[in-house]
């Protein structure tokens, strides 16, 4: 799989890093110990009106205690900086736009993407608009990161990484951290979780190529029969719709969508009357087929969408494993007799982690100073993301709505059409640094939509050549913006500190108003016993452009304002539910609700792992077993593949040519679906899930291009579920074998048999001797010096090696593979697991997927991996006098005398 542009940055540089590695070894790691943080005694840190205690346990995580908010987050952001400095300096030069300054040449490309989208722009509008407390903590924040920076003096007293950073920027020298630094970050967070951006973009290049009908049957509806929703009717239902054009929405935009098909439903029969069989909606309505596929100039177009993606920085992942789990159940069906809340959110690997972890206490909780809060936060911004006060809990998953929109721009010059006039466009002239070389101008166009993209992705400009209009495609050329809700100034940030200090379901449900990207599935649990769901986040209402498909599911003409975003979903219409009769809520990545209104997406994951999730805690409820914490964990780690019970009976029921091919078939009948990376159960897995993948291969990958390839993940199964029952399909013909026309059977025996022969060839003949985790492996490397191209010895230094992985992709445990790919090994994973139990905070539980540190070499650098990997979790403690307890070092910050 190709890394980002910015992830290849240190190349160059591997030779410089072996002599750095090697004399590290020599000197007892002396270069990584400069820069490890002091964590006993006392520090004198600017800012700071009073002393403030800094109490880390044996993994890392620091709990700090204050006496005023900007004490306590000034101490956050000295503490963050201590421990993972370099990943927040690498992310702000990444949301900047300015990553030349840091690496040279190799970082321009990702920094004239950025600028042109111009995320920090935004996040210095959003500044602005915050609550002047708010702001305060950003600054205090920022506070911190600088006495840190001070108190180091140089970069390689700051991580090991600027060691071999100075060969491409010799003179590079820290910049002071400031608020924006913070804020631009959550561009990056909405950017990964942006929702249909690249099947929109695919979908536009090939209209024109490929018919609506079958370009639409690769895109199924969400099989709401099958797998629930998050709510049900009874839970929640619209409020009554509102369409005049008086009746504004509570955010400044018209109320009531255009009515788009519901998840499980197609259009009104009689409007594709109307309109004719040339719009049918996207979804398997009659059968796929594929002749179209064959089509070289589509392949090549594919193969120019996907590419968009490199030049753009991935930090939280992409693809379709990028998920999470969440659930929350009522104190009815728990041993406590208090709620239970559980969270672990899929995102790419990485060394070190995404999350860092962290108790956040006001030693006297009041209005002045009202945080008591302990959870999972990023470095690089104050407050807590996921955890629980001392009041509440919350947990959050991606409720991925359709906030990105394409829009075609006619253009003359620096103007854009509007109607029937030509309007400017809005034009700025950036500066990059590029380290070691010439500074590089860049000049950015905007619409009334947002940044054209185009004049800095090729294959997006690609999108408006021969363009399509009306699901048809046009030989005339234009320009494409991008529409994106994070492109709109918001105060995020401020629904943070909101719910780290609610202290009830209608506090966190005014904090989540405040809540605009990404859009989120916030879950929610009490010490009262209450449990609740909301969906928060900016979502566009707009009108479709193209006649029998969802909003925003293809590029749309931008000089039409019919087609413009015309506000936002009004907050009282986002789905919600308090206390739900059955007494829990599953939210990960599935359909929010059965109708379609308001309209959110069409693209939602199908639901395996939801359905899941469900069942296991409706088993247990059913058979009279109080739910506790062990039992959730235990939930978290569930790896039964859904779908396999439909494929192995098609496995189970072929007669196979000879006792070769036979001895592998065996192993499916006693397998009960699980996937774990060894034992008894392990070699089976292997083989199912090599056969998944040959089947995909024949059945879609003969004929798809690599950007269509399928990755094996939720829509697969989908797709392979609806063919197997469909054995006559032209689908299970192998065009890879021209003159022969091969049925369904045939297909999967072929399946089988060369899953046999790729298991004996990669690992032995001796079905005994396979498992899952000899395929399935994990990597956590570091964000920048990792790949094939950077040395094993590096490696080794800045990130972990392979290690066998249970899950798979689409089960609760999602280890996700990517099956475009050609390889078993781990795309993305939970990056952390929490639960948290609402009857005593301090039996609560978690693990981080890497450690607390970033500094190689460091004992709380990969400290919590093999737990974490294994299944194993930590005591989440939160109260004082249980934080004490597991103290294994305490820091007294000072404040600084003045000047």
């Amino acid at each position: 799989m190709s890394r980002p542009v910015w992830q290849r940055v240190a190349v160059p540089l591997v030779a410089i890093l072996v002599v750095v590695v090697v004399a590290t070894a020599v000197l007892g790691v002396g270069l990584t110990r400069r820069a490890f943080p002091q964590t006993t005694g006392e520090l004198e840190v600017a800012g700071l009106s009073a002393p403030v205690e800094v109490v880390r346990d044996e993994l890392g995580v620091t709990h700090l205690y204050a006496d005023t908010a900007a004490d306590l987050f000034t101490a956050q952001g000295f503490t963050a900086a201590q421990d993972r400095f370099f990943q927040m300096d690498l992310r702000r030069h990444v949301v900047s736009g300015r990553l030349s300054e840091l690496v040279g040449e190799a970082g321009v490309e990702t920094d004239k993407v950025i600028r042109t989208l111009g995320w920090r722009r935004v996040a210095e509008q959003e500044l602005a608009l915050l609550d002047p407390d708010v702001r305060g903590y950003l600054q205090a924040y920022a506070n911190g990161v600088n006495a840190y920076i001070d108190q180091q003096g140089s970069p390689s007293r700051m991580g090991l990484e600027y060691v071999v950073l100075a060969r491409s920027a010799p003179d590079y020298q820290v910049r002071r951290w400031d608020p924006v630094d913070s804020l631009a970050w959550l561009k990056a967070m909405a950017w990964d979780l942006r929702g249909n951006y690249e099947d929109e973009l695919t979908r536009g290049r090939l209209v024109g190529q490929v018919p609506l009908p079958q370009l639409g049957e690769l895109y199924p509806d969400y099989p709401v029969a099958d797998h629930p929703p998050i709510l049900s009717p009874g839970e929640w239902s619209p409020p009554a719709r509102r369409t005049g054009p008086d009746d504004a929405d509570s955010r400044g935009g018209t109320a009531g969508a255009v009515r788009a098909p519901a998840p499980g439903e197609t259009v009104d029969p009689a409007e594709r009357a109307r309109l004719g069989e040339a719009v049918a909606p996207p979804g398997p309505t009659g059968g796929l087929t594929r002749d179209w596929l064959a089509d070289g100039e589509a392949a090549e177009a594919l193969v120019a969408a996907g590419a968009t993606l490199d030049a753009v920085p991935r930090l939280l992942g992409a693809g379709e494993g990028i998920g999470s789990n969440s659930w929350v159940v009522s104190g009815e069906h728990t041993a406590s007799g208090a709620p239970l809340l559980a969270n672990d959110p899929h995102l790419e690997t990485s060394q070190p982690g995404i999350w860092l972890q962290a108790g956040l206490h006001c030693r006297e909780v009041s209005e002045a100073c009202p945080f008591d809060v302990t959870g999972f936060t990023f470095a690089g911004l104050p407050g807590v993301v996921i955890g629980h006060n001392q009041d509440i809990a919350w947990g959050i998953t991606n409720l991925d709505p359709d906030v990105t929109d394409f829009y075609l721009e006619d253009v003359d010059g620096d103007r854009v059409l509007r109607g029937d006039a030509y309007v400017p466009l809005d034009v700025r002239t950036e500066t990059i640094e590029v380290a070691g070389g010439e500074d590089v101008e860049l000049t950015v166009r905007e619409s009334s939509h947002g940044p054209i993209v185009s004049d800095v992705l090729d294959p997006v400009a690609a999108v408006g050549t021969d363009a399509p209009l009306g699901g048809v495609e046009t030989s005339d050329d234009y320009e494409v913006a991008l529409a994106w809700t994070a492109l709109e100034p918001g105060r995020t940030v401020e629904a943070v500190f909101a719910i780290n200090r609610a202290a009830g379901w209608e506090e966190f449900r005014d904090a989540a108003r405040l809540f605009a990207v990404p859009s989120q599935n916030l879950i929610y649990a009490d010490t009262e016993g209450n449990i609740g769901y909301q969906a928060p986040g900016l979502v566009p209402v707009r009108r479709s452009a193209t006649h029998g498909t969802p909003p925003g599911f293809y590029p749309a003409p931008g000089w039409d304002e019919a087609y413009a975003w015309t506000g936002w979903v009004d907050f009282e219409e986002m789905p919600h539910a308090l206390n739900p009769e059955d007494g829990v809520i599953v939210a990960a990545n599935q359909a929010v609700a059965r109708g379609a209104t308001p309209f959110l997406t069409s693209e939602w994951d199908k639901g395996y792992r939801s359905t899941r999730i469900l069942e296991l805690l409706t088993d247990r409820i059913e058979a009279g077993e109080p739910l506790d914490v062990q039992a959730m964990v235990q939930v978290q780690l569930d790896d039964n593949n859904a779908f396999a019970e439909v494929l192995v009976p098609h496995l189970l029921r072929l007669d196979l040519d000879n006792d070769f091919y036979a001895e592998a078939q065996d192993l499916l009948r006693d397998w009960d679906l699980t996937a774990p990376a060894e034992g008894a159960q392990s070699a089976a897995a292997a083989y199912f899930y090599a056969v998944y993948a040959n089947l995909l291969e024949t059945v879609f990958d003969d004929e798809l291009p690599p950007d269509l390839a399928a990755t094996g993940n939720s829509r697969s199964m989908l797709l392979l579920e609806d063919l197997l029952a469909r054995p006559d399909s032209r689908w299970w013909d192998d065009r890879r074998t021209p003159g022969v026309v091969e049925s369904r059977d045939e297909v999967i025996r072929t399946a089988m048999e060369q899953a046999r022969l790729d298991l004996t060839r990669d690992i032995s003949k001796d079905v005994e001797d396979w498992t899952w985790g000899q395929l399935h492996q994990v990597r956590l490397e570091h964000e920048v010096l990792s790949g094939d191209d950077v040395p094993a010895l590096v490696r080794g230094v800045f990130g972990q090696p392979a290690r066998p992985a249970a899950g798979s992709s689409a089960v609760v445990n999602a280890m996700n593979w990517d099956a475009s790919t050609g390889s078993f090994e781990v795309t993305s994973a939970p990056s952390m697991r929490m639960v948290v139990d609402l009857g005593d905070l301090d039996a609560s539980r978690w693990v981080n997927q890497t450690g607390n540190s970033g500094h190689p070499f460091h004992p709380n650098h990969t400290d919590q991996s093999r737990t974490w990997l294994e299944g194993g979790t930590y005591p989440m403690v939160s109260g004082r006098d249980a934080v004490l307890e597991r103290a294994h070092h305490t820091l007294t910050l000072t404040a600084a005398p003045p000047g």
